[in-house]
C-alpha cells in the first residue's frame, strides 16, 4: 500500500523527474519536487500533481551543496512528517565530443561531477535516517553512458559510472532497511536533446524496439523499483529499447 507515502524527487520539475512525480501521484503518493533553476516548470508540475488528489511541494535547492540538500530534506519532514522514497534525478551535462580532450574544460568537470555525483551522495545521506525509519527505497537515475563510455561528454559518462557505483555501495550499507537501485536510460526524449537530431539518430540506430525512451518509459521502471520490486536491491536496470545488452 503506497497511498499516503511521501517521495522526494531531485530534479523533479522536468523530464524523468516530472514523469515520475506524476506516476507516483497517480498511486496516491505525496511528492516533494526539488528544482534549482526551473521554477516555472516546478510550479506547473506541482499543479499537475495536486490535480491528482495528493499533496505536493516545490523546494529550490542546489543538490551539489550539502547544506541546501539537508535543508531540502528538513523541509520535507517538516511538511509531511515522513519520507518513503527518494529519486535522485537531478543531473547536468555539457556536450563535448569524446575525442575533443582539450575541449573538456575543468569547469565542465566540476559542474558535472558536483551535480551528478556529489548530488546523489548528499541527497541519499541526508534522506537515509528517514528512509531507514520508513523502510523506504532509493532509485538513482544513471545512464547507459556510465556503462558504455559513450554520451554527451567524457565527463558525463564518468559521472554516471560513478552514480552506478554509489548506488551499489549504498545498497550494501543501507540494507536491509532501505533498498537502493539504479536505472540506466539511453537517450531520453527530453529538452536535453532538443535540436540535436544527429545525436537522436545515432541513439536510435541499433535499438531492438525501434524507438527512443520517453520520460514515462523510465518513470514506469523507477516507480516499480520504488514501490513494488521488493526483492531487487543493488541493481542497475537498463532502459534503452534493447540497444545495450549486458
Amino acid at each position: 500500500m503506497v497511498k499516503g507515502k511521501v517521495a522526494l524527487i531531485t530534479g523533479g520539475a522536468t523530464g524523468i523527474g516530472r514523469a515520475t512525480a506524476i506516476g507516483l501521484a497517480q498511486k496516491g503518493v505525496n511528492v516533494v519536487i526539488n528544482y534549482s533553476r526551473s521554477q516555472d516548470a516546478a510550479l506547473k508540475t506541482v499543479e499537475d500533481v495536486q490535480a491528482l488528489g495528493v499533496s505536493c511541494l516545490a523546494v529550490k535547492a542546489d543538490v551539489s551543496k550539502d547544506e541546501e540538500v539537508r535543508a531540502l530534506v528538513d523541509k520535507t519532514i517538516a511538511n509531511f512528517g515522513r519520507l518513503d522514497y527518494l529519486v535522485n534525478s537531478a543531473g547536468t551535462t555539457e556536450y563535448v565530443d569524446l575525442a575533443d580532450l582539450e575541449g573538456l574544460k575543468e569547469e565542465y568537470w566540476d559542474k558535472i561531477l558536483n551535480v551528478n555525483v556529489k548530488g546523489v551522495f548528499f541527497s541519499s545521506r541526508a534522506a537515509a535516517p528517514y528512509l531507514r525509519e520508513s523502510k523506504g527505497s532509493i532509485v538513482n537515475i544513471a545512464s547507459t553512458a556510465g556503462i558504455t563510455g559513450l554520451g554527451s561528454s567524457l565527463a558525463y559518462a564518468a559521472s554516471k559510472a560513478a552514480v552506478i557505483s554509489i548506488g551499489k555501495s549504498l545498497a550494501r550499507v543501507l540494507a536491509p532497511e532501505v533498498r537502493v537501485n539504479n536505472v540506466a536510460p539511453g537517450v531520453v526524449l527530453t529538452r536535453w536533446v532538443e535540436g540535436r537530431q544527429q545525436h537522436i539518430e545515432g541513439a536510435l540506430e541499433g535499438t531492438l524496439l525501434g524507438r527512443l525512451c520517453e520520460p514515462a518509459d523510465v518513470a514506469e521502471v523507477v516507480i516499480s523499483l520504488l514501490t513494488s520490486a521488493g526483492m531487487v536491491a543493488g541493481q542497475t536496470i537498463i532502459i534503452d529499447g534493447g540497444k545495450v545488452i549486458n
